[in-house]
């Protein structure tokens, strides 16, 4: 498959927090098929353990995260239509008038819309249209009533995830697509683990996703617990800001140095790390300052302390239907990793532990 054709399969799947496992049961396939037996945390993370030979190795996690931003239904009203709750962070302006699907809990998958306004019933006197709270978005699957959406199976607390096309842009450079927040991660490490199949690293190394990032970074706490890593690589998307006039944040330049975010900030020596890697390996990188968090900002305070940071990339638009990134951004976040982890051994985990 080219890269291309997988990023618009995985960014296809519809999985949101705490309803991961469509996302699971893929990441389960594909690390099966490379040979690796993957392990499972309580809340439904998955991991592959590839334990190194050397007898001192320290073990270093590299964690995506396999939620995507949705909603889930907190009432069903007479006419038929739903109202949400949002799982995860969402600008109301981006929810109106796109599609979703709605997933029951008895395996139902339902097509449902989110209400557009049309202007003819805002003209002569007709509503004000303001800021719209996600709480009054009005969900429709085309019902004529609550009873008849509940013969369909469609009750409180199911999930609805945005469906949309993933396409290339007319350059070939970039892709428009959803979820790349966090499917970007879950490609990355399935790529890494084919890179390291017959490769013998001088750490033990703990990689796969953890669950409901998106909803207070839980998944991580959970993981770096069962796991008890000593250093704890992110691997996630965050926003570019660059069309709207704000430097920080480029997409397609490269890979983020997420220096500061308001709940984690790079200690000393994992950003000299970072730097000599990235130097040494000629990639493209650039400073990052986030207003939102990643896994990073649990697990560091997880156990005893753990040193953290993110490998990231900036993508357009995020937590919409329609992201905007750049295949390049990709490509070196991927070059990346790679040397990351063909660097770590016992001296150099020590010496990023040192700040301690």
């Amino acid at each position: 498959m080219t890269l291309f054709e997988k990023i618009k399969e995985i960014t296809e799947i519809q999985a949101t927090s705490g309803h991961e496992e469509k996302m699971r049961d893929y990441l389960e396939k594909k690390m099966l098929e490379l040979g690796y037996q993957p392990e499972f945390d309580g809340l439904g993370g998955i991991f592959v353990v590839k334990k190194s030979k050397a007898s001192d190795a320290p073990r270093v996690m590299i964690a995506s995260h396999m939620d995507e931003v949705g909603f889930l239904i907190s009432q069903i009203k007479n006419d038929g239509t739903f109202r949400v709750v949002s799982l995860g962070g969402w600008n109301p302006l981006v929810v109106s008038a796109q599609r979703f699907t709605l997933f029951t809990s008895t395996g139902q998958e339902i097509p449902v819309i989110t209400a557009g306004m049309p202007t003819h019933l805002t003209r002569g006197g007709g509503k004000e249209i303001g800021l719209p709270a996600i709480s009054d978005i009005i969900f429709d699957g085309g019902f004529t009533d609550k009873a008849e959406a509940e013969s369909f199976g469609v009750r409180q607390g199911d999930v609805i995830v945005p469906q949309t096309e993933t396409i290339l842009s007319a350059n070939g450079k970039n892709v428009m697509a959803k979820a790349w927040d966090n499917r970007y991660g879950c490609l990355e490490v399935l790529e890494l683990l084919d890179f390291l199949k017959n490769k013998e690293l001088a750490v033990d190394l703990i990689i796969g996703a953890n669950v409901q990032e998106e909803v207070g970074l839980r998944g991580a706490k959970v993981s770096t617990t069962k796991f008890h890593p000593d250093l704890f690589f992110a691997v996630d998307c965050s926003p570019a800001a660059d069309t709207f006039g704000d430097e920080n944040g480029k997409m397609g330049a490269g890979v983020t140095m997420r220096v500061f975010d308001p709940g984690h900030i790079m200690l000393p020596e994992m950003k000299n790390f970072l730097l000599a890697t990235a130097n040494e390996a000629q990639i493209k990188t650039q400073y990052y300052i986030a207003k939102g968090g990643t896994d990073a900002g649990a697990a560091h305070l997880a156990n005893e302390g753990i040193p953290s940071t993110t490998i990231g990339v900036c993508a357009r638009y995020i937590h919409s239907h329609q992201t905007l990134f750049s295949l390049d951004d990709f490509n070196q976040a991927q070059n990346y990793l790679r040397a990351i982890v063909s660097s770590l051994d016992i001296k150099t985990v020590r010496k990023i532990n040192s700040n301690a």
